[in-house]
């Protein structure tokens, strides 16, 4: 696991977004495309931002990369509350990237039924896989310890099998669609964005107290996990990287 801590919710984000182009290239160069999969929340909509002005002065191909999304809410994709919404208008539509590229997670009509055809999508572009080997996840961290839509004792916590399920927020009275761990596990790099002083209780608990059992803890990809916080996010943590 690496650490990088950065002074201010910008430098994160510049860094981050430096981070996915490297990946970019790595995997250009190992196999000819880049399967991202995006996640919603404020920070990594910074990140995508800079990503943006980034990837056009690195040159960016966006024609060879692939773009999922880690959970979405059971909205419409013009919703405020769409992941999807929010990746379009501050990534997705100021970069030439094709429209088949885009995988949407769509279960504004049904959850299950949205849940099966995601994971079929998948298995259709990660063929003979046991679970799809994505490039780069990003992820967020919420403060009762969730990441993507895996809330704490929510049943997806337990799928052993799935690519995909759906979950049903009780405090939130909400459905949404969401990568089970298992496939989220399989990637070559995962990558948690957190940023703000909001976030040090949660941060310093996840990384001081191991037995706390958080659905962020049970991220552990078979390929390398990288953290990027900013200082107020990580002012608690007693050791942190550069």
């Amino acid at each position: 696991m690496k650490i990088h801590q950065f002074p201010n919710p910008k430098a994160l984000a510049i860094g981050a977004a430096e981070f996915i182009c490297d990946r970019a290239q790595d995997s250009f160069a190992r196999s000819g495309s880049f399967s991202l999969v995006l996640s919603g929340g404020s920070t990594p909509a910074n990140t995508y931002q800079q990503l943006v002005t980034i990837s056009q002065q690195r040159k960016l191909d966006w024609s060879s990369v692939q773009v999922y999304w880690g959970d979405e809410r059971c909205v419409p994709p013009d919703h405020d509350q769409s992941n999807f919404r929010m990746t379009q208008q501050v990534l997705l539509n100021h970069i030439e990237i094709p429209e088949a590229n885009l995988h949407r997670m769509a279960c504004e009509a049904d959850p299950e039924i949205g849940a099966e055809k995601y994971a079929e999508l998948l298995r259709e572009q990660f063929v003979d896989q046991v679970f799809p080997r994505f490039d780069l996840i990003l992820l967020g961290l919420g403060k009762d310890g969730h990441t993507a839509s895996l809330f704490p004792n929510a049943d997806i916590l337990a799928e052993e099998q799935r690519w995909t399920a759906p979950v049903y927020v009780p405090h939130l009275d909400s459905w949404r669609i969401s990568l089970t761990l298992p496939a989220i596990n399989a990637a070559r790099h995962a990558a948690f964005l957190v940023s703000g002083r909001g976030k040090a209780s949660i941060l310093k608990e996840v990384f001081e107290n191991p037995t706390s059992n958080y659905p962020v803890q049970r991220v552990t990809p078979q390929g390398e996990l990288t953290w990027f916080i900013d200082h107020d996010a990580g002012q608690l943590l007693k050791i942190v990287g550069g």
